[in-house]
């Protein structure tokens, strides 16, 4: 995880510059997707269940598998 890239980016947001903001922000996005999806599969690698994963996310269990389930990575029960 790279917790000082996410913290650069975050203090890259310019009120001054709403279109400079908006790139950072989709750039802030990418980053936190990846960082999501490393943790996900961590989480996976180490035998918690969907439902634990979706629990910590604060969504449905359906909607994590969906997002990850489909990725041979992240396969190992349920």
């Amino acid at each position: 995880m790279e917790p000082d890239r996410i913290a650069v980016l975050a203090q890259a947001v310019n009120a001054d510059d709403p279109i400079s903001s908006l790139a950072v922000i989709a750039e802030l996005r990418r980053e936190a997707e990846r960082v999501e999806a490393v943790a996900v599969r961590r989480a996976r690698v180490r035998g918690d269940s969907w439902a634990e994963i979706a629990a910590a996310l604060g969504v449905s269990r359906q909607a994590v598998h969906r997002k990850y389930g489909g990725r041979g990575l992240f396969r190992n029960r349920e």
